[in-house]
């Protein structure tokens, strides 16, 4: 057949496609990514094309026209790909667009920020008031939320996982022959729910039908971040939630109002049809109705007035099983998702991983003390700088570091390879600030301290610290400090030596500022 011949002898015909385009085309084989330029080719091989009909031309420029889509959107998400982390100058951020429910608040920082966008992350913070249930929903991204402040629950309903927390309500005798309607009433029965409070990270796989709920007499402060730029998230690289219940698109909106955004999207089951929800979900039509939510303008936040009534443990036992997680008690299923540890608290000092008696502490959690954070590739550092102390300069060998401020404030700088710092100000509580990988950064706290929580984009984010205990100017010989600083054998001493901390630094007396200078 004539198309199997332009396949197997593309040249020659391209050879002719010369004779009939104006002006040259540049043609890009999707399979070899060869480019051609058909005016050479041409020029030295005319008189030696063979007759060539309409139809068979056609489809060449066809095709032609498809390849030249190929290389445009190729050339087009390379450019974008480059642009997303060529950050110049940023700013400390506080949140775009905040909406109002029933019971709380959510606020979403600006998706399309450039700082966000060179993360690839989302940072999302939800205000729950006492009582306040924020209604059962998914995303398209795995999620790792914080826990600001307060005491509340989390559920999180995993497929295939047995129902494991049961009423102990028995039925009697002569309720035995009940219709099965009756026999619901008996009792409940559902997933593991887990109570969490101030300090603990909760890691949500993406998916993940779950829910919050304060049972406690403070607001339940969240803030979360989504990795949109996940390999597991298959959509585009904006957050999509999945609300089951109520109708979050009726929310009030304060801030930017012409900014819409997919995380108050409507209730998923809000679009069936009554008759195919009614009986793909065996309920009555009326009640498939309630479903929808059509009505319901409370928001994704909800009151709960009587309280949530749920099959849960009492503090102490589960402070007793949290003891025992972290003594590494193996209980034989740590490899069933069913089983998967979701929840660990960041905010204890006697776990601290770095700490100093006048400097602060840093706690940090990644992949070997919660496993599940292998898939998400994600881990978390949970800082506290005392008044006027100061974090060691230092960059992030393999992540993004996104700085979210729980509270006090910091003088901070990040310098990149560019003439001035990208960012050279203030941190305050409630604001958020990216770090880019490799990026240097250092932070000394305000009169009040300095506390903050990073979310991080690798499940083993490691960093370099430029000077004190372990760090790349004490590994480097004297010689090569010298050379590379034009400084003298005593000058690079001090400076390899001047430090002896690790990580955290207390603020320096009149008397060893002056013995510097």
């Amino acid at each position: 057949m004539q198309g199997e011949k332009w396949l197997k002898h593309p040249n020659h015909h391209l050879r002719c496609v010369k004779a009939f385009t104006h002006p040259p085309l540049i043609l890009l084989f999707y399979k070899e990514f060869i480019v051609v330029d058909l005016e050479s080719l041409a020029s030295s091989n005319k008189g030696s094309c063979p007759q060539i009909t309409m139809t068979t031309m056609l489809s060449l420029l066809s095709s032609l026209s498809v390849c030249l889509l190929i290389l445009f959107h190729l050339l087009l998400h390379a450019q974008a790909y480059q642009s997303q982390c060529q950050l110049q100058k940023i700013d400390a951020l506080e949140p775009l667009v905040k909406k109002s429910s029933e019971a709380g608040d959510t606020e979403i920082w600006d998706e399309n920020n450039e700082q966000f966008e060179c993360a690839g992350v989302v940072v999302i913070r939800h205000t729950i008031q006492p009582k306040g249930l924020l209604l059962p929903h998914y995303h398209n991204a795995p999620k790792l939320t914080y826990i600001v402040q307060g005491w509340g629950m989390y559920g999180a309903a995993i497929p295939g996982c047995p129902e494991t927390y049961q009423s102990s309500q028995q039925q009697s005798p002569h309720e035995q022959g009940q219709s099965q309607e009756q026999s619901y009433k008996q009792g409940d029965k559902h997933q593991k729910v887990r109570l969490v409070r101030q300090g603990d990270i909760v890691a949500t796989p993406v998916g993940i039908l779950h829910w919050f709920y304060n049972d406690g007499q403070t607001p339940l402060v969240l803030v979360l971040i989504l990795d949109t730029s996940n390999n597991e998230n298959q959509l585009d690289d904006y957050p999509k939630t999945f609300y089951l219940g109520g109708n979050p698109q009726q929310q009030r909106q304060q801030g930017n109002q012409s900014y819409q955004l997919e995380f108050f999207a409507k209730n998923i089951l809000g679009a069936f049809g009554d008759s195919m929800l009614s009986e793909a979900l065996g309920v009555r039509p009326e009640t498939a109705r309630k479903l929808k939510g059509e009505n319901d303008d409370r928001g994704n936040i909800v009151r709960v007035e009587n309280g949530l009534q749920v099959i849960r443990p009492t503090r102490m036992q589960e402070e007793e099983q949290e003891k025992e997680e972290q003594q590494g008690r193996p209980n034989g299923l740590e490899e069933s998702i069913c089983n998967a540890k979701l929840r660990i608290n960041i905010d204890n000092p006697s776990q601290a991983d770095v700490y100093n008696p006048q400097g602060g502490r840093i706690n940090r959690i990644n992949s070997r003390n919660l496993p599940i954070l292998r898939t998400f590739k994600l881990n978390a550092e949970r800082g506290k700088l005392y008044q006027n102390a100061l974090m060691v300069l230092h960059w992030n060998l393999n992540a993004h570091s996104v700085i979210y401020a729980t509270g006090g404030s910091a003088h901070v700088q990040i310098v990149g390879n560019y003439q001035h710092p990208i960012f050279d100000g203030q941190l305050h509580k409630g604001q958020l600030l990216l770090v880019p990988q490799n990026f240097a950064v250092v932070k000394r706290a305000g009169d009040q301290g300095f506390e903050w929580i990073s979310f991080k984009t690798n499940d083993v984010a490691t960093i370099n610290a430029m000077t004190g205990m372990n760090s790349a100017l004490r590994a480097m010989p004297e010689e090569v400090l010298m050379i590379a600083f034009r400084i003298s054998r005593e000058e690079a001493r001090r400076l390899k030596y001047n430090r002896e901390e690790d990580e955290l630094f207390p603020p320096r007396s009149e008397s060893q500022q002056s013995a510097i200078a």
